[in-house]
């Protein structure tokens, strides 16, 4: 079966603001209030660990990787207890995705972020229903770039890696798809706009009304 593979935070939905906000609860604890804003929303989809990293460098009076370690189950706890404050999804994605599985094709979730928060998320979203599976940051002992991830998401879904594809936000999905070899449709709505062109995409998708077409094209 065809298949359409998701990335989840910045290409479904814009997860940013509650990202943002977990990480500002860690600093605001220590003393030191916000110390990342929207300007940050590239940063945030890097992960927690990337977040704290950023926040840490501001202070300027040095961190150390404990400091990270330390402070990151308490970012996953606020984040889990906020998961969708303010996480919507991006405009079209879910009649994109309807309109594929009505025209035959599976989809499913490949994330970085870790599976119990994922799925708590499309959950809270209304739309676990429209994915075969789900495939988060500890499903498995790898994580993307490497190709398992994406080949379990595929597979677990009922689908042929050899006609699959992958939509994502980020170099971390482009390398994904060069690693599995199939064709990678990076979105320009998401925090790089049209910055993700500099990673050579097989396509760049600028609204998810025109996925339904790309994934024909590109999938067959």
């Amino acid at each position: 079966m065809r298949t359409v593979v998701f990335d989840l935070d910045g290409t479904l939905a814009d997860t940013s603001v509650d990202l943002l906000a977990a990480a500002n609860a860690c600093f605001s604890a220590l003393g030191h209030g916000a110390l990342l804003d929207g300007r940050d929303t590239l940063t945030a989809f890097h992960g927690g660990r990337a977040m704290l990293r950023l926040g840490f460098q501001r202070l300027g009076n040095g961190f150390t990787e404990e400091d990270i370690s330390r402070e990151y189950p308490r970012l996953l706890t606020h984040y889990a207890d906020n998961i969708d404050t303010h996480t919507r999804l991006y405009p079209g994605a879910v009649e994109a995705v309807e309109t594929l599985r009505r025209a035959g094709f599976a989809t499913a979730i490949c994330t970085n972020k870790p599976e119990g928060l994922a799925e708590t998320l499309v959950v809270r979203l209304g739309i676990r229903d429209l994915f075969g599976s789900l495939i988060g940051a500890d499903t498995l002992p790898t994580r993307k770039p490497d190709p398992a991830p994406y080949v379990a998401a595929v597979t677990r879904a009922g689908g042929d890696v050899a006609r699959s594809m992958l939509v994502g936000d980020t170099d971390t999905d482009r390398q994904t798809g060069l690693a599995v070899g199939i064709p990678v449709a990076l979105v320009t709505f998401g925090p790089e706009g049209q910055g993700v062109a500099r990673f050579t995409p097989e396509a760049l998708l600028h609204d998810f009304t025109d996925l339904p077409a790309l994934a024909q094209r590109l999938v067959g």
